[in-house]
């Protein structure tokens, strides 16, 4: 490894994490170190889904959202569902993502609409998926999903607001 921050040799899972905490925490790094330090990181990762579920993300803030996509599909086909559930809630927030700001919106949809609620990403799916089917001009069913999104968080005006929300994709709304 090139940097005293992180490990010569393969540390414990414990240390990885730490590794991994310190870099994603550190606001001096740019992207394309970041990136660099996290491809070592992968390298010596407890498990190969967990290293490409981290390197996506770094290259994903980086911008680098092809990379981003190909580190995010290495880490489903590893198998990151079996090994960090809530890496696994994050990773389909963030592949989507990466996938709609490729162009891919539909089936960032997709994804997002089938996305388990988990409490590693609250209602963030349901808030992507929103920005996704902005992005398809469905802007009608994305302001409702949003809407939906938020609703329970309302200290009242909870029915109004649903009501309201369905109206906007609903057979009775104005055109």
């Amino acid at each position: 490894m090139s940097d005293s921050s992180t490990p010569q040799t393969r540390p414990s899972d414990t240390d990885w994490e730490a590794h991994v905490a310190a870099l994603w925490a550190d606001d001096t790094v740019d992207d394309r170190t970041r990136i660099d330090r996290m491809r070592e990181l992968a390298a010596v990762a407890p498990h190969p889904a967990l290293g490409a579920f981290e390197l996506g993300g770094a290259h994903d803030s980086g911008g680098q959202e092809a990379a981003a996509h190909e580190q995010y599909a290495a880490a489903t086909a590893a198998g990151l569902a079996d090994v960090d559930p809530d890496r696994a809630a994050r990773l389909v927030v963030q592949h989507a993502s990466t996938l709609r700001n490729l162009g891919r919106v539909d089936e960032a949809i997709v994804m997002l609409r089938d996305a388990p609620l988990h409490p590693a990403t609250g209602v963030a799916p349901r808030v992507f998926l929103a920005l996704a089917l902005h992005s398809a001009g469905r802007v009608d069913e994305a302001l409702r999903v949003a809407i939906e999104a938020v609703e329970p968080t309302l200290p009242r005006y909870n029915r109004s607001v649903r009501a309201y929300a369905a109206a906007l994709t609903g057979p009775d709304r104005p055109q």
